[in-house]
């Protein structure tokens, strides 16, 4: 087993892996889309981060955040390398499957009920355990670090079920930690004006997550039919909004 974890680590320093997947324009396209679901799945996440250290001095924020973007790194290495490793293992692919479809599922339920209750998130709780024994400053800092744990487990599950090269996983999970950081403002108001984006990502969450089921039967999809599909169903949520904008002009 320990030999396993070895050579899964020893790809992330194999050059002549690393040049094969560069001139690889599947390659991508899939890490191209890894970055927009992870912006579209995490926009509303940078808000949330943004909320946690708002009770710090303005000058110490940006560093709470920075070294909460360290954590989120260093925890996406680690789990990709540990990953790669058990996906090989059947039950992990089918409880990875399992969790995927269940996220889809509960976001379609939850819609269905249809209550939506608009409230600013709520800061840290100062008075917290992690305040009294590292102080304001490491205790947000640990916090933010835990949250974006949080934030990667969904982003990292999902990754593998659209590729297990390790070039794919790593260039679309440093990329989607910078847009969820850096440009989340943007999904947020891209989703505002085509709201079926958000529901397109959940969709796309469910189609990865059957993906990753039948590959423990040994039926594995290549990756440029998959690559078609995601497309097709990026098109067909701008082709819905463009008919539905069409159709309240044309009853107004």
């Amino acid at each position: 087993m320990f030999q396993g974890f070895i050579e899964t680590y020893a790809q992330f320093f194999d050059l002549e892996m690393w040049v094969q997947v560069l001139t690889d324009p599947v390659s991508w396209g899939l890490v191209g889309t890894l970055v927009i679901l992870e912006g579209l799945l995490s926009a509303d996440n940078a808000l949330v981060l943004a909320v946690m250290v708002k009770h710090l001095p303005e000058n110490k924020r940006k560093k709470a955040l920075f070294y909460g973007l360290l954590g989120a790194y260093t925890f996406r290495f680690i789990a990709i390398g540990i990953g790669l490793f058990l996906i090989k293992l059947w039950w992990v692919k089918v409880l990875g499957a399992g969790y995927l479809s269940w996220l889809s599922i509960k976001y379609f339920l939850d819609r269905k009920k249809e209550v939506q209750v608009e409230e600013e998130p709520e800061g840290l709780n100062q008075n917290g355990i992690l305040f009294r024994i590292f102080g304001t400053f490491w205790g947000t800092v640990i916090s933010v670090e835990l949250m974006d744990v949080a934030f990667s487990v969904d982003s990292v599950l999902a990754a593998f079920g659209i590729s297990q090269e390790v070039w794919v996983l790593l260039m679309g999970g440093i990329i989607g930690i910078l847009m969820m950081r850096g440009v989340a403002g943007v999904f947020l108001k891209l989703i505002d004006r085509v709201p079926e984006l958000e529901a397109t990502a959940y969709i796309l969450i469910f189609i990865i997550a059957a993906k990753m089921f039948v590959g423990v039967f040994g039926i594995h999809i290549d990756h440029i039919y998959f690559f078609i599909v995601l497309l097709i169903t990026f098109g067909t949520t701008f082709v819905v909004h463009f008919m539905k904008k069409k159709k309240e002009s044309s009853q107004q």
